[in-house]
């Protein structure tokens, strides 16, 4: 079992190094995260942006700039851009979104000469240490998909699954979230949730154990399921929460960081190779958990080689 950001780390030790393709790397946190994956051994990387930027910041640091490539290009959509074509070039094995606009790093990731396009959905992953909560819980998409339909959550299911393969977790348990455990046909939500666990006893879903709908008490809590007369080996034991939309998902997201004090690592799934991707505000520690989450992908990727 994955329990913390510390079993990630120690998990990515073992499968790492990677190298690390930062995008418009001229940020103190951002730098920060880079530093301490080159000193962790989980990544080296090639720090693409404005080079005079990436040196005052590293002096300030103490970053040694001797131990990284720097590729100076001071325009950030070039820098997006030359930061993911080292990646399909295969120089680089993720990249990383430093001090840009998501959208702009994500056009790059979509482009038609140099992107990492693959034709799936990309969907965001983010995994949550809780204090409150025995082990790693992925959750998605709380950044990216806004109202996914039924094969939309289907994708974002396996895009998921995909990560928790990553973290060596076998058979995750994914629990559909919705308003309520019960299928109500003018909740389509959990209509959806109720096809999904169809699709995954029929085969169409492989990999993983899924159920639904979930009231989220009963996706987490034990104790919650068993008042409520819920057997399964999913209730109250969820290893990914599936979210009915963008709202709930980022709801939850920012609940779990503001009032439960959960340290998380974010990436964006779905692509030829990870795309570690954070808010501008988070601060260094999520951006080295999202590296070590994204080195155990890109390690996952190389295994299936």
């Amino acid at each position: 079992m994955i329990k913390d950001f510390k079993d990630i780390l120690d998990l990515a030790r073992k499968k790492g190094p990677r190298t690390l393709s930062v995008a418009v790397a001229q940020d103190k946190e951002v730098l920060q995260a880079a530093k301490k994956a080159k000193d962790e051994k989980i990544a080296d990387s090639i720090l693409v942006g404005d080079k005079e930027e990436i040196k005052n910041i590293a002096k300030d640091i103490n970053m040694d700039l001797n131990e990284f490539e720097v590729v100076d290009i001071k325009d950030k959509k070039e820098a997006s851009l030359k930061a993911v074509e080292l990646v399909s070039k295969g120089k680089a094995d993720l990249v990383m979104k430093g001090i840009v606009d998501t959208s702009i790093i994500l056009k790059a990731v979509l482009d038609k000469e140099v992107g990492l396009k693959t034709g799936n959905l990309l969907s965001h992953v983010v995994a949550f240490d809780i204090p409150t909560y025995e082990k790693i819980l992925l959750v998605s998409d709380a950044a990216m998909n806004i109202d996914p339909d039924l094969e939309a959550k289907k994708k974002i299911l396996e895009n998921a699954n995909f990560v928790a393969h990553s973290l060596d977790i076998e058979k995750p348990k994914v629990a559909v979230i919705c308003a309520k455990e019960k299928v109500n046909p003018k909740m389509p939500d959990t209509v959806d949730a109720a096809e999904l666990t169809k699709m995954n006893e029929n085969g169409e879903i492989t990999g993983c154990m899924v159920k639904g709908p979930f009231a989220l008490d009963n996706a987490i809590s034990k104790q919650a399921a068993i008042h409520k007369g819920i057997e399964h080996p999913v209730a109250g034991d969820a290893d990914i929460l599936l979210m009915p939309d963008i709202e709930a998902g980022n709801i939850f997201y920012k609940s779990l960081v503001f009032l439960a004090n959960a340290n998380i690592a974010g990436v964006i799934v779905g692509a030829k190779a990870p795309v570690v991707l954070t808010s501008r505000a988070d601060d260094d520690e999520a951006k080295f958990n999202s590296i070590a989450l994204g080195v155990l992908m890109a390690s996952k990727n190389k295994e299936a080689e």
